[in-house]
């Protein structure tokens, strides 16, 4: 990377570090992004989609510059910073449910009813399990229609 892509990195980070003032809120971040979408398709002077594109790319260097600042940076205790809360939480253990063998036996047993369910839902005939039980053709629950964004 270049000087000038240096010095222009360094320039976006003292920006971001300004940005907002300790007083403006999550309930405000969200309003303003509510409002900047509203105002520009209102206003109709630039394409709202590339506007979008941008945004998702945007959304990408911030994720990824959240993530290693929390690789990067350790905080020891409960600290107010700027108006934002930074909380340690320590990692917990869980449960190696797996090692169970009547677990496992019960998890490949839901799995296989699943596949069951699936089956009898597509057939036209009635479709029996393992023990003479007749499947069940169950009812469905619409999913919520959504935009895939890649780039």
């Amino acid at each position: 990377m270049g000087i000038s892509s240096e010095q222009f990195l360094q320039l976006r980070a003292e920006e971001v570090a300004v940005m907002y003032d300790h007083t403006f809120t999550k309930k405000e971040a969200i309003l303003t992004g509510k409002r900047m979408v509203d105002n520009l398709i209102e206003d109709g002077d630039i394409d709202p989609k590339k506007v979008w594109a941008n945004i998702v790319r945007l959304k990408e260097v911030i994720n990824s510059a959240d993530a290693y600042f929390r690789e990067s940076l350790y905080i020891f205790e409960k600290e107010s910073i700027n108006g934002v809360e930074f909380t340690p939480v320590q990692g917990g253990e869980t449960l190696n449910y797996k090692e169970d063998k009547i677990y496992l036996q019960l998890h490949d047993d839901l799995r296989i009813r699943e596949e069951l369910l699936k089956l009898a839902r597509k057939s036209n005939n009635d479709l029996f399990d393992q023990y003479g039980n007749v499947v069940p053709k169950v009812s469905t629950s619409p999913r919520k229609s959504s935009i895939t964004v890649k780039f």
